[in-house]
């Protein structure tokens, strides 16, 4: 029989030693690393003559006597594994570890007939060329082999007994005391009870560090559990991969399940989904449907580490027309590597047909980061502040603890600074007061600043109400029913629930909205036409900036001709203005606080500068269909409303601010010098008679049954006579007179048919609108009607 290597996982392995080979037996040595000490499971010798840690071995131990026994040539043992444990018994009270240098088999049946069980220590290091050649080594071994001589040899008998046939006892290093003993090798066994212990604390997701600490606190003592940290962290790792490979494959079943039942279904499997564990996404149609509505701004979570394998179960959200979370699809990870999330960030842009999101919010990653760049290059990322704050409670501890005051500083820091130039004034001397500037961490977040302070953020759409709060979708949607301890194959029943209780939500929203009156808190169009539009809580928070003008005055800073700037304060509060920049003609308007960029809703500023320039309705252009009560609707309803007192209004204050505009630019020109004034007055009084000869001749056109009658006209012209008629047709001998009373009553033809137009649309629209109430109202009463039959079952 030709000699071969067999690997054991007994103790640490040797490069030397062996005894001499005669003709009924064959020499086999096992060589194993002992420098992977801290990676790999803890010495367990098994019944089977297999060591480690699997989850069944059961730990064979000397009995009675044999436990105070000092080893001695001659000593009989009733199998190979019984002498095994006994030497390694005796290696933990005088201080050492174990292994298993080689063996002998028998060349008759190959049975092994001889063992030699040495000190850990025994040997050299073999610096194998072939296995280190062109290939750098990332992690160097610490040296352990210093040449120990110690050893048991011991061979099997005719009888099939085992006996010492070799015993050194003498070591050239020093022995381990009593207290450390549990950190070497062939020590570090988890016993059964230990196992169970652990067992039960991962399913309640508690981490390998929180375990250790209930085990030393368990058994009285590091000393006494008998494995360390690693160990516990290698077998919990063990039992996780074990599990996972079974669940796995009912998340597969399920999916294709789902597939099956409903065509609009996607799900998507990394690789081959037949053949070992990938990563896997999906997305049923509701959540597809929804980012049709809702898909402006998306957060993407790995931090939501859902079950007990510490599988990254990680959700796409949005946020609704109600303010809610809302999903757009699911992932679970295997890993987390920049491959995966290209992969996954490629998939979900597939089954949201191909239409990226304008921002995405996501934990503190670098590997994420780069993923997305390559995926949404268009896309702007942020990090979520929420978490880089908890973040900081871990690496910033020891300075919360020393400066009581930093916390708040550093929140107000971040969040209250009104400008990137305020923001770097304030970061600096917080650092420099701090004496932080050293500060890894800080340092870290800082060159990422542009991805997470709000300030350099608020140019940009992420749908929240306020730049201080968490958003509402980050790591929320399944709270309440997926947890640290839920595993795969509970995950669907509590993923299925926790969908059904955010529909329920939605719809109790909705119902809300369209049979409740919200209290008007003033007497101005722009409120009562913002609770006709907005949802409820949606309305709720355009009121509180509504109502929030009251107490700010703006004023005139600046006009170039087009755009008047304002400055808009608290009284007595100048340090602290704002600036709208306004545009009278086409009534648009900016703030430098940018809550409108950054939301989506006008803010007190800009309502304030409506407020003095007589805008009494909502812009269409201020008014996101994604806020609405009809957000999911296929109406045009953010156009222009079709009430014609709206419309009235609307074009009354454009009218009333360009005239003013103007008149001030003529007034600023004519008040120059004393020859332009009186220019200027002659100019307004000819003006002013023009106007009032305007407004008699407008007065004399009445409606009467539904279509305009002129009264009387200069040349005599039949009061019937209405209708457009050709250029050409006019007498040529007409005077001016006759030609400018022409013009004035088709144009007034013309006005009417315009309002008539706008009648016929408001008439439309108004249509449609109930359409989609009556629509609304069908789809709550049918979930209203699901959910009481499930409570009656």
């Amino acid at each position: 029989m030709d000699n071969e290597v067999l690997e054991f996982q007994i103790g640490v392995g040797a490069e030397g030693g062996g005894g001499d080979a005669d003709d009924d037996v064959v020499d086999i040595e096992h060589p194993v690393e002992d420098e992977e000490l801290d990676d790999s499971p803890p010495f367990t010798s098994g019944v089977g003559g297999a060591g480690g840690v699997t989850g069944t071995d059961e730990i064979y131990l000397p009995e009675g006597d044999l436990l105070d026994l000092e080893p001695y040539e001659g000593m009989e043992f009733e199998s190979e594994e019984a002498a095994k444990a006994f030497y390694n018994s005796y290696a933990r009270r005088v201080g050492f570890s174990t292994r298993v240098s080689s063996s002998r088999r028998s060349r008759r049946d190959g049975a092994i007939i001889q063992r030699q069980f040495v000190c850990a220590k025994e040997g050299f290091r073999n610096l194998n060329e072939k296995r280190t050649k062109d290939r750098e080594i990332k992690r160097p071994r610490t040296i352990t082999r210093v040449g120990c001589k110690a050893s048991l040899s011991v061979k099997m008998q005719d009888s099939g007994k085992w006996v010492v046939s070799g015993f050194v006892r003498e070591h050239n290093h020093e022995l381990v005391p009593p207290d450390q003993v549990h950190c070497l090798r062939s020590h570090r066994q988890i016993s059964g009870p230990a196992k169970t212990l652990i067992d039960t604390l991962q399913a309640a997701g508690m981490g390998p560090r929180r375990i250790m600490s209930a085990l030393i606190k368990e058994y009285g003592g590091i000393s006494k559990v008998g494995f360390t940290e690693v160990d516990c962290r290698n077998y919990m790792r063990n039992n996780r991969q074990r599990s996972l490979e079974g669940d796995i494959q009912l998340v597969l079943d399920y999916l294709r399940q789902m597939d099956a039942e409903n065509p609009n279904f996607f799900y998507a499997v990394q690789g081959d989904e037949d053949h070992g564990m990938n990563n896997i996404f999906w997305a049923d149609p509701k959540a597809r449907m929804n980012y049709t509505y809702f898909g402006d701004t998306v957060t993407f979570d790995t931090t939501y580490r859902s079950n007990r394998y510490r599988l990254p179960f990680a959700p796409f959200t949005g946020v609704n027309h109600h303010g809610q979370p809302v999903l757009f699809g699911c992932a679970f990870l295997i890993n987390e590597s920049e491959t995966s999330f290209i992969w996954l960030f490629r998939t979900w842009l597939m089954a949201m047909c191909g239409r990226p999101p304008v921002s995405i919010t996501t934990d503190h990653d670098s590997v994420i980061r780069s993923a997305l760049t390559q995926v949404f290059p268009d896309t702007r990322h942020r990090f979520c502040k929420w978490h880089i704050f908890k973040k900081g409670q871990e690496k910033l501890s020891h300075v919360f603890l020393k400066h009581p005051n930093f916390e708040a500083e550093f929140h107000k820091c971040v969040n209250l600074t009104e400008s990137i130039e305020e923001f770097e004034s304030c970061w600096m001397s917080l650092v420099d007061r701090y004496a932080l500037s050293d500060h890894e961490w800080l340092q870290t977040i800082y060159s990422s600043r542009r991805q997470w302070v709000p300030v350099y953020l608020r140019d940009t759409f992420f749908a929240e109400m306020s730049i201080t709060q968490r958003s509402d979708s980050m790591n929320s949607y399944f709270d309440g029913y997926v947890n640290a301890s839920t595993n795969l194959s509970q995950f669907f029943k509590l993923y299925e629930k926790s969908l059904e209780s955010r529909n329920e939500k939605e719809v109790k929203a909705d119902y809300d909205t369209m049979n409740t009156l919200p209290i008007l808190r003033t007497p101005s169009p722009m409120e009562k036409q913002a609770s006709e539009l907005y949802t409820r809580k949606i309305f709720m928070r355009f009121q509180e900036e509504l109502v929030g003008t009251l107490t700010f005055m703006a004023s005139k800073a600046e006009d170039d001709g087009e755009v008047i700037t304002y400055q808009v304060a608290k009284f007595g509060e100048d340090h602290k203005a704002y600036y709208v920049k306004f545009n009278v003609l086409e009534m648009k308007a900016s703030c430098s606080c940018q809550m409108f960029e950054f939301s989506g809703l006008l803010c007190r500023h800009i309502l304030a500068v409506f407020r003095v320039t007589n805008v009494l309705t909502l812009p269409s252009h201020y008014i996101l269909k994604r806020w609405t009560r009809n957000a999911k609707s296929n109406v045009i309803l953010e156009e222009p409303s079709g009430d014609v007192y709206t419309n009235y209004l609307e074009s009354h204050t454009v009218r009333y601010n360009t005239l003013r505009h103007e008149a001030f630019k003529f007034i600023d020109e004519g008040a120059k010098s004393l020859e332009t004034y009186d220019i200027a007055m002659d100019a307004l009084q000819e003006a002013g008679k023009r106007v009032t000869h305007a407004i008699k001749n407008e007065g004399t056109i009445a409606m009467s049954n539904g279509r305009v009658r002129v009264d009387s006209f200069s040349n005599g012209c039949s009061a019937n006579n209405t209708r457009w008629e050709d250029a050409g047709r006019l007498d040529q001998q007409m005077s001016e007179d006759d030609m400018d009373n022409k013009i004035r009553e088709l144009t007034n033809e013309i006005e009417y048919a315009n309002r008539k137009c706008e009648v016929y649309r408001s008439n439309l629209i108004s249509v449609l609108k109930d359409v989609e109430d009556h629509k609304l109202q069908l789809s709550i009463e049918v979930q209203n009607i699901k959910i009481s039959m499930k409570d009656g079952l």
